[in-house]
């Protein structure tokens, strides 16, 4: 009875054990699963029409400057390809807060202003930790990234999960190769 109590604990401990996943998410990725999951909306971003000048670690677009970490490749080519710019994330944010924000009295006040995307404007902020985001499930002519982003005006971090699709991407296409030739088509903010 031991014997037959003792395999039988054992198959069922060694099947959960067999069963799970390689990895375990951290609460921050399972949050991003989620996210995708329940929030994601597929939008075409346009590109940075303007002047675009690269040096050092730091980006220019026009009169705004994104600074990252130079051995960051795949950032400098997301910034240089004009795919993610403070333009970009300043229409982004001033959206988000009229989507989002309740209060009457705060979008009346913003509306008076002359120009309201001055309290949303988006310059010298830093990327940092650009992450390809493997874990989540993608269509193969899309890739995911999250991007921690500090302001140093405000002082505050944000996080920012984009995605870029390449429609004419190959299966083994190099990264580079994929974001030469790719569309932003998800933009999301998350401060911490």
């Amino acid at each position: 009875m031991k014997v037959l109590f003792s395999l039988s604990f054992f198959f069922i401990f060694s099947i959960s054990i067999f069963s799970q996943k390689k990895g375990v998410l951290s609460i921050k990725d399972q949050a991003i699963v989620e996210h995708f999951n329940n929030n994601y909306k597929k939008k075409n971003y346009k590109k940075f029409t303007g002047k675009i000048v690269a040096k050092d670690n730091k980006v220019q677009f026009d009169d705004k400057v994104i600074f990252f970490d130079k051995s960051d490749k795949i950032a400098s080519l997301i910034l240089t390809e004009g795919l993610v710019y403070p333009q970009l994330l300043t229409d982004y944010q001033m959206e988000k807060f009229m989507n989002e924000t309740t209060d009457k009295t705060q979008k009346r006040f913003l509306r008076l202003q002359k120009n309201p995307k001055a309290t949303f404007d988006v310059n010298n902020i830093n990327f940092t930790d650009l992450t390809e985001l493997g874990f989540l499930d993608t269509p193969a002519k899309s890739k995911r990234f999250k991007i921690t982003c500090r302001d140093s005006k405000l002082g505050n971090s944000n996080m920012y999960l984009i995605e870029l699709t390449n429609k004419h991407a190959e299966k083994n296409a190099t990264i580079e190769d994929f974001i030469r030739n790719s569309t932003l088509t998800y933009l999301y903010q998350k401060t911490y």
